[in-house]
């Protein structure tokens, strides 16, 4: 095992959910500016995340859709996106067909006209 390589530098942390307001009192080495009053009276430093156990639909057995960043709506975009790109080469590709089979078929009239 490597020397040195971990953190020394572990202090009590509040991390509080965005979701529910769970809070829950910790170790860590994370750098914050905020800090909060814990039960014990004592202030600690606050990190404020979005996502914990407490309202995690795995953890929690709610179907629910986790949306903060945009992830679904971009995910939705880019579907449409490549349903109407899907349909456009559809399109274009009957039109050529369409354009070929009556090609052909001018072809056989000409030929046809010639003898």
């Amino acid at each position: 095992m490597k020397k040195d390589i971990h953190p020394d530098n572990y202090r009590p942390v509040v991390f509080e959910d965005l979701n529910n307001g769970f809070r829950f009192l910790t170790r860590s080495t994370v750098s914050t500016d905020d800090t909060t009053k814990w039960d014990d009276g004592k202030d600690y430093p606050l990190v404020k995340v979005h996502i914990t156990s407490t309202s995690h639909p795995f953890f929690t057995g709610e179907e629910r859709i986790v949306d903060i960043e945009g992830r679904v709506d971009k995910f939705k975009a880019r579907a449409e996106a490549a349903e109407a790109a899907r349909e456009a080469r559809m399109k274009a590709a009957k039109k050529q067909a369409t354009r070929k089979a009556a090609k052909v078929e001018k072809a056989e009239a000409k030929k046809s006209s010639e003898a």
